[in-house]
């Protein structure tokens, strides 16, 4: 198995974990940008923390650098991740928002010249057709429905594409010499910065929401420690291996949505889940 693999499938876990808490959010109508704002003020000390009990945190030039960077692509995908999810299903948007990952190994393979095996094309082949079964339910019928699921699928789409640059942004930073924590914790200066300052334009005044008091902190930890993850098996592997892995948190996402938010299973999202296991096993050998 690749080394970092263990990093990977923790950032996994902890990913999926944390599209639930957003989806639980944002039914308890915490507003996105408050969500983000709260969600920052948590996600910093905790990555910081992590640094300094790892014996990590060791600023430069590089980790500020691409740090910060990072953290604009960061805050814009999930700014728009969270706001996709008022009106859409976790389990349609959480896969298409994980497809990040095949942007993110695209660059790896074409800018870095990652080898790309037989491995990660049907690794990669199998997540893309999981994500296809997933986003198998029909959209609502009525025309306020389809208005919203479009706006919902645009949303998810942004997220997608940025986020997916953001991490590539990790493995650049990589190589020039930064360390994963103080890469992040960065990030999460530049995203408390914006975040704080987007809500004070739109609304006025910083005073976040009780739902997003409630819900952002939660989602700030298990990000936290997400990325620390993904980034530390970054650091001893290639990205076109461990981002696809911990990007496929759109599973554990998926089931938790039918186990406890109700939503519905069928024959074909149930191919869907065993096509992104598929993919799991031939990304974890590749």
């Amino acid at each position: 198995m690749t080394p970092g693999i263990e990093y990977a499938l923790g950032a996994m876990l902890l990913f999926g974990l944390g599209d639930l808490v957003y989806k639980r959010g944002a039914a308890a109508g915490a507003q996105p940008h408050h969500f983000l704002m709260v969600q920052s003020w948590v996600f910093t000390p905790t990555v910081a923390l992590y640094g300094l009990a790892t014996r990590s945190l060791e600023f430069s030039a590089a980790s500020v650098q691409w740090g910060a960077l990072a953290g604009v692509f960061v805050l814009v995908g999930f700014y728009n991740f969270a706001h996709s999810l008022r009106t859409g299903s976790i389990s349609i948007n959480a896969p298409v928002f994980r497809l990040s990952f095949v942007l993110t190994a695209a660059l790896a393979v074409l800018l870095l010249g990652e080898p790309l095996t037989r491995y990660k094309v049907a690794g990669i082949a199998l997540a893309l057709a999981a994500v296809w079964l997933l986003l198998g339910a029909p959209a609502p019928g009525d025309a306020a429905g389809r208005r919203e699921s479009r706006s919902s699928l645009a949303r998810v789409l942004i997220a997608t594409a940025t986020v997916g640059v953001g991490n590539f942004i990790y493995k650049l930073g990589l190589q020039a010499g930064a360390d994963p924590a103080s890469m992040i914790t960065a990030q999460g200066v530049v995203v408390i910065t914006l975040a704080t300052a987007f809500v004070g334009a739109v609304d006025r005044r910083i005073g976040p929401s009780r739902a997003a008091l409630r819900y952002a902190p939660r989602a700030a930890v298990v990000l936290a420690f997400a990325f620390a993850f993904m980034v530390e098996g970054m650091k001893r592997a290639e990205a076109s291996v461990v981002v696809p892995i911990a990007q496929m948190g759109f599973v554990v996402t998926a089931l938790l949505g039918f186990l406890f938010l109700r939503e519905s299973f069928t024959a074909r999202k149930g191919v869907g889940l065993a096509a992104a296991l598929a993919a799991l096993a031939s990304l974890a050998y590749a």
